[in-house]
């Protein structure tokens, strides 16, 4: 499948209202974005600033209150939630700031559950692999409790990359870390990322990871500012 030369997500006219008794919060407005296949785009933004929000629409997690998102070439707004979990399962990767790991499921386990959930019949095997390409090849049988934030978050790799996704949402992923620990996590998702070409959509606070992006965006205060 050629990855290049299309674009994986577009978004046109997005707003995002939030209602607080008799008043109307806008939370985004008027957001238009075009993300290509196999390209690094960054949101970057104070906390508050909508960041999550737009993560949550752009991946059909939620609906917008204007507006429509195109992923992977569906019209969100014309598929219900179970349709929309349907076009992500096995084409679309998560990794998040708080690491998502089921605490009673071994990281073997938590990373081969998006394959179980696809019917591969080679999910542990698969899971495995993906554990040892992020250097856990030791932790298989560990509980989240019993690893560091840096291993739960290697975890929380391994488990977006082994379906070998067409694009990965990432929110904050080295927000919980320390510094050295975030510096490992940045350079192993990139590596991971430029091996197979997968488009990434990151939102960070943090300019120096959103630098390692092909194109930077800026979301202020719900509005979207355009790469200079």
């Amino acid at each position: 499948m050629d990855k290049q030369g299309h674009d994986h997500i577009q978004a046109g006219g997005l707003g995002k209202q939030l209602i607080s008794g008799d008043r109307k919060l806008d939370i985004l407005s008027d957001i238009n974005i075009n993300i290509p296949a196999a390209s690094a785009v960054a949101v970057v933004g104070a906390s508050g600033s909508g960041k999550s929000t737009l993560l949550g629409l752009l991946a059909g997690l939620d609906l917008p209150t204007a507006g429509n998102v195109n992923l992977l070439g569906h019209s969100l707004n014309d598929l219900n939630e179970d349709q929309r979990a349907q076009l992500r399962a096995g084409r679309v990767g998560f990794v998040f700031q708080s690491f998502q790991l089921l605490p009673g499921l071994t990281a073997l386990e938590n990373v081969g559950l998006p394959l179980e959930l696809i019917g591969d019949p080679q999910s542990r095997e698969r899971a495995r692999d993906a554990l040892g390409s992020v250097g856990l090849q030791d932790r298989l049988d560990h509980f989240p409790r019993q690893l560091s934030g840096g291993e739960q978050q290697r975890v929380a790799l391994a488990r977006a990359f082994v379906i070998e996704p067409e694009v990965l949402f990432s929110d904050e992923p080295t927000g919980n870390l320390d510094k050295n620990t975030g510096q490992q996590i940045a350079d192993l998702m990139f590596s991971l990322r430029d091996a197979r070409q997968t488009t990434l959509v990151l939102v960070t606070h943090d300019e120096h990871l959103a630098s390692r992006c092909d194109i930077q965006y800026t979301l202020d205060a719900g509005v979207l500012k355009t790469p200079l």
